[in-house]
């Protein structure tokens, strides 16, 4: 080999060397400015993770003295509170509530219990325990089913509401005694005339017959306003039969037909009210249903230059019953309308004046209400609206 190929084989090898350390300096700047990026990005990282864990914990904290008032305010409520889980066990409750049903009330089966402890009263959703009368009223909790009691005692205020409708009887009681006095007098009066008749020797047979009659009317007449007087004084208890509202307004209609028949009068009935059912008293409610429907053919009675129509309807949406009563008579006046609802006001010289005040009351003692539209000359419309249920619930 000559001396000049000996001497370029260094000079190469040195070349290689230079541009393999170039590129370890290279590899080892990017490595520097990576683990320098990556350094930073830790440490923004690092801050990010800081900011979210104050976050966290002020949530976490504000969460636990949510939680905590909470917790207060459930104890401090003077109601129950009974918590049920999704197999209607009780899985808490408040102090209100330990103490109405029991200290170990937890776990329990709320079925079981409230057999054992809660008696149902005339009203519904309200129920005995013990020497209390409590409301109670039910709210789902979450979609697996679970719910929420709220047991209010409401001893005292059912007791002053018994009170004051007791002392508002009363005091109607007085007011209405001068009225009463004038209301019994007048078939008294008549009675007594017509019998008074009777012990005429020379009167025909025909004539004592009408006199009989017509006395025996005035008594009956005087027995109808007894017998009005008596159930608005009463008050009417709602009970806790069970009625379906399709039997209700047959009973009514079964009524009425004959009624109207023999007044020639049109009656029409139509029904929309599928397998609905009404809680409370079925004498109450049928009387007041029929006090409305003989109203109407009263009304289309005294208006002799049309032939009369007395309509029967009842519709339910959601849990309202709405039954109405319509009628083609002469309408009643504003000023009457007014006061139509009034213990011994009437517009008729053989009405008692108590027919819609013992409607009135009947449909208040159920939840309900009765509602009045009339035009003078086009007739008019008596709403009776009750809080209903279906027969599966």
């Amino acid at each position: 080999m000559s001396d000049a190929a000996q001497i370029a084989v260094p000079d190469q090898k040195a070349e290689e060397l230079q541009r393999a350390f170039d590129v370890f300096n290279q590899v080892s700047l990017e490595l520097t400015q990576a683990y320098e990026g990556l350094q930073g990005r830790v440490e923004s990282l690092t801050a990010e993770l800081a900011v979210a864990n104050g976050e966290l914990r002020r949530q976490y904290q504000e969460k636990e003295a949510l939680s905590e008032r909470l917790s207060l305010l459930l104890n401090a409520l003077p109601a129950g509170v009974v918590v049920l889980d999704s197999t209607a066990a009780v899985s808490e409750a408040n102090p209100v509530a330990r103490h109405m049903l029991g200290e170990t009330i937890i776990g329990s089966d709320w079925p079981l219990l409230a057999r054992a402890k809660l008696c149902a009263t005339d009203a519904p959703d309200e129920w005995q325990l013990d020497q209390r009368r409590v409301a109670m009223a039910e709210s789902p909790l979450d979609s697996a089913g679970g719910r929420i009691l709220l047991l209010q005692d409401i001893t005292v205020a059912h007791e002053l509401k018994a009170n004051v409708e007791r002392n508002q009887r009363l005091a109607a009681m007085g007011e209405m005694a001068a009225a009463l006095a004038h209301q019994l007098r007048t078939p008294l009066a008549t009675a007594l005339l017509y019998s008074s008749n009777l012990a005429q020797p020379e009167l025909s047979d025909a004539a004592r017959t009408r006199f009989a009659g017509k006395a025996a009317e005035q008594l009956k007449r005087l027995e109808r306003l007894i017998q009005d007087v008596l159930l608005f004084a009463r008050g009417e208890s709602i009970g806790r039969d069970v009625i379906a509202t399709a039997s209700l307004l047959a009973d009514a209609v079964q009524t009425m037909e004959p009624l109207c028949l023999e007044k020639g009068v049109t009656f029409s009935a139509t029904s929309a009210v599928g397998d609905s059912i009404i809680t409370g008293s079925r004498k109450a409610l049928g009387g007041a249903l029929l006090n409305l429907l003989e109203n109407a053919l009263q009304a289309c009675e005294s208006r002799a230059e049309c032939v009369g129509e007395v309509r029967l309807s009842a519709t339910i949406s959601g849990r309202q019953l709405r039954i109405s009563v319509r009628d083609t008579g002469g309408g009643i006046a504003p000023e009457a309308q007014a006061r139509i609802f009034e213990p011994f006001f009437t517009t008729r010289g053989q009405g008692t004046g108590l027919g819609l005040a013992i409607a009135l009351g009947v449909a208040r003692a159920h939840g309900g209400s009765i509602e009045v539209s009339s035009l003078p000359g086009e007739g008019s419309e008596f709403v009776m609206l009750l809080p209903a249920g279906l027969a599966a619930e």
